[in-house]
């Protein structure tokens, strides 16, 4: 009689925990990872030496410079970014990225390391309670102790990142968890927490509620922010708003969701926005918030923001409805579900009338502010008449990447977007030094496309350090610094409000196109109008990184303004 040779049970594979960081990498289809190596994660750096065909590191310069990198890169790919950063100083120089990835709800996993178990809490060299840190300003974080947890943590910390409103997360893993051989039961996708639900539940009856407010409303105003971007909303709002007839007005990260041609494109609203979306917000019968969270920088005073108006808030954040501004109908749930839902139950309509109320601003507007700002009539080059000429030459297709100040502001009103992620700049928490690091980043995520940074001489200079990542990576990212010799609007603050008094933002700067040739990158400086269009020209036909630095009127103010303090409708033309 035959007896069967029993299989051999397999040994289980034993892998390092470094080796597990980036196995899960790899399973979560990532790309590029920005970061800088250290002392307390050099063994996730010593594992990714057997991995460079998989996956693509870029070494930034500093660690603030990687986070802003990996934002540009989630923003622009929609896909999840990733940074590396060591323990102490390398996780802290992380932070400002991370405040601003939460409130700009942008998708990244930040990957810390950390100083050996045992020495928690003794003050080793290079410790710091990064968790307690970021606690605040992440949608999870999570400290690594064992090398057991991390293909688990990890799946975690990308599902969390990516899902429902997205946000970042920071995981922690000790140096011994690094180091650690464990038996690896390889990587499994998370798409489900048991306490975590990403998106709420639609509730037909406010749908419905809803649509009944929209089909009888005479003075519909339509308000979208970054939500239906972040939803891949821009098909499904596009058919409502045809449908409906309702003019609609974007946020700064709204920006590009509806191309800037669009026939119902009412403008920006906010403080430095169009003239006709901010005093009509305080006319209008009914406000439709699609995917905006009403920050003070839109709504002014909320005391005297659309009293007039029933409101139906359309957001993924249920924490988001009735923070700010009481809404009459909530909508909650993914904006790409729920709109289908209601321009089902909406009317066709047209609101002719209503619709020439906001050009009749606009031309007010236009005669007052645009028209001077994009053809100025006098010697000193005006940050519109940059942009404009942009335009003329990317003819809207090109990422436009904007500092913050008023580089930001002009570059968001006047630059053309014709297709959705096409804005990148920091929104919420208004990061100088964002824009160069954050082209970086942008570029990996869309290396097909034109990248442009547009940066104010200040902020240029809180991260010009990543012109050494620029050069090393030889990438094709066009650089304009707007030159006004001053922190711009923090100047324009000081002379509308404070007398003209100058206190500390008189800027002496460095040669920029002597710093960018240290760095092998090629540059011109142009001061008057009549070379200004063969200096664009010839950024654009150099191959590579180029930096355009352009001397504009060094007191030139951005208008229309919300003063501090004023309702929406109190918007000053000059």
């Amino acid at each position: 009689m035959k007896t069967e040779m029993m299989a051999a049970p397999k040994e289980p594979k034993q892998i390092l925990g470094s080796v597990a960081v980036l196995e899960a990498l790899i399973a979560e289809e990532v790309k590029v990872v920005f970061g800088v190596p250290g002392g307390a994660n050099i063994a996730i750096y010593d594992a990714l030496y057997d991995y460079e065909q998989q996956l693509k590191h870029i070494l930034v310069r500093h660690e603030q410079g990687g986070i802003h990198a990996a934002q540009g890169y989630a923003r622009t790919s929609g896909r999840v970014g990733v940074v590396f950063a060591t323990s102490g100083p390398g996780a802290t120089n992380l932070l400002t990225g991370v405040a601003d990835a939460m409130i700009d709800s942008t998708p990244v996993v930040c990957i810390t390391g950390q100083v050996y178990a045992h020495l928690l809490g003794s003050d080793a060299f290079q410790e710091t309670d990064i968790i307690n840190m970021s606690t605040s300003i992440t949608k999870w974080n999570y400290q690594v102790t064992d090398a057991k947890e991390i293909p688990a943590v990890l799946a975690k910390a990308f599902y969390i990142a990516r899902s429902g409103r997205p946000g970042p997360v920071l995981i922690d893993i000790t140096k011994n968890a690094q180091l650690q051989l464990f038996d690896y039961p390889g990587y499994t996708k998370c798409d489900r927490i048991r306490s975590y639900r990403p998106a709420p539940a639609i509730r037909p009856a406010y749908l419905a509620k809803a649509a009944e407010l929209i089909n009888s409303a005479q003075k519909p105003l339509v308000i979208f922010g970054q939500g239906v971007i972040l939803g891949g909303a821009e098909q499904e709002f596009k058919a409502f708003i045809e449908k409906s007839g309702i003019p609609a007005a974007w946020t700064v990260l709204g920006a590009g969701a509806l191309p800037s041609d669009h026939a119902l494109n009412a403008g920006m609203l906010g403080m430095h926005g169009n003239y006709a979306p901010n005093v009509l917000t305080n006319e209008c019968d009914l406000l439709i918030a699609v995917g905006m969270r009403f920050d003070d920088r839109v709504t002014g005073r909320l005391d005297r923001y659309a009293k007039q108006a029933q409101v139906i808030h359309l957001d993924i954040d249920p924490a988001e409805v009735d923070k700010n501004v009481k809404a009459t109908v909530p909508v909650w749930g993914d904006c790409k579900e729920t709109l289908p839902l209601l321009t089902a139950l909406t009317d066709k309509k047209e609101h002719t009338a209503w619709l020439q109320q906001f050009q009749s601003l606009y031309k007010q507007e236009f005669e007052t502010v645009i028209h001077p700002e994009l053809h100025p009539a006098g010697e000193e080059l005006t940050m519109g008449e940059v942009v404009r000429m942009l335009n003329e030459y990317t003819n809207g297709d090109a990422i436009i990447v904007s500092d913050v100040g008023q580089n930001q502001m002009v570059a968001t009103r006047y630059a053309k977007l014709n297709h959705t992620r096409s804005n990148v700049t920091s929104g919420g928490l208004g990061t100088m030094g964002f824009a160069l690091p954050a082209a970086v980043g942008a570029k990996y995520g869309a290396p097909d496309r034109t990248v442009i940074a547009i940066i104010g001489d200040g902020g240029f200079q809180m991260n010009l350090q990543e012109l050494g990542t620029i050069m090393q990576n030889n990438l094709d990212i066009k650089i304009i610094i707007l030159n006004n010799r001053f922190l711009g609007m923090v100047r324009q603050w000081q002379e509308l409000f404070s007398d003209k008094r100058y206190a500390s933002v008189d800027l002496e700067n460095p040669d920029f196109v002597a710093l960018a040739a240290a760095y092998r990158i090629a540059g011109k400086c142009v001061a008057k109008r009549d070379y200004l269009e063969e200096a664009i020209k010839e950024m654009f036909s150099h191959k590579g990184p180029y930096l355009l630095e352009i001397m504009v009127a060094k007191e030139g103010n951005v208008f229309p303004m919300v003063p501090q303090g004023c309702g929406i409708s109190e918007i000053r033309l000059k």
